[in-house]
């Protein structure tokens, strides 16, 4: 390749905004010339790099947006002391088809025993797979929703959380709702009903869940869309951070 066509051929990737295939070009030159590739697979080569660092700097954003309190993948969790979990479902989630089939996934214990680790690492495998996540807590979901609705833009925060390819809540019931935060998690949840995925994590059984949302109606059609045919995970082996503390003393 002569020194215009090389030129032109930098100013045209520029224009697409192709850096990688920019900063790979002179390498790709030379290793072609090297091993005589021809123009399909030294094109093919030229346009692998960029397509890995995008889809990368894609999961860095998804991440980033998804705003995890702390980056804890499936790798890291302790299946051994989770008597009971079936490691390999987990391993199942972690593909997303979940997602694709819109199932919820709710998990459900008592503190401590790691629900957040799992819905986290699951969430984090979502973005891995091209999915848009939200993870946030059900206090911080309510009372967020109740600021959108006094600042009159309620109508875009319920289009955003309906919007995304997976959303977490974490921690629900630690906090009972107000009547106005129960209303508006209500309304989110039947937004996404049959559309997007909810992921949850609960420290109560469904026969308590009035003691989170108040109303008994409400909550009784809240959990006829949350539970149906959802994936509902029990945590029921005994507690990490009790276990460490007790190490600890």
């Amino acid at each position: 390749m002569n020194a215009g066509m090389k030129a032109l051929l930098i100013e045209n990737l520029k224009s697409l905004k192709l850096s990688t295939m920019i900063r790979n070009l002179q390498s790709h030159l030379r290793q072609a010339k090297q091993d005589k590739l021809g123009y399909d697979e030294f094109l093919l080569n030229l346009t692998e790099a960029e397509v890995q660092v995008r889809k990368e700097n894609g999961r860095k954003r998804r991440l980033r947006d998804a705003k995890f309190p702390l980056l804890k993948p499936l790798e890291t969790f302790d299946f051994e002391a989770a008597t009971g979990l079936d490691a390999r479902f987990i391993k199942e989630l972690s593909s997303g088809q979940y997602v694709n089939k819109s199932r919820n996934v709710i998990f459900m214990g008592k503190s401590g025993t790691g629900k957040t680790h799992l819905a986290t690492g699951l969430g984090m495998e979502a973005c891995k797979h091209g999915i848009r996540t939200r993870f946030v807590t059900g206090c911080a979901l309510a009372n967020e929703l109740i600021e959108a609705r006094d600042e009159k833009i309620l109508g875009r925060a319920v289009k955003r959380y309906a919007g995304y390819g997976l959303l977490i809540i974490d921690e629900l019931g630690y906090v009972p709702f107000s009547k106005e935060g129960a209303q508006l998690i209500f309304q989110i949840l039947a937004e996404r009903h049959e559309r997007k995925p909810v992921m949850i994590t609960t420290n109560m059984g469904f026969g308590d869940w009035t003691q989170i949302f108040g109303d008994p109606s409400m909550t009784a059609a809240l959990l006829d869309r949350v539970t149906h045919k959802a994936h509902v995970i029990n945590c029921t082996w005994e507690s990490y951070r009790l276990k460490e503390t007790l190490r600890s003393n």
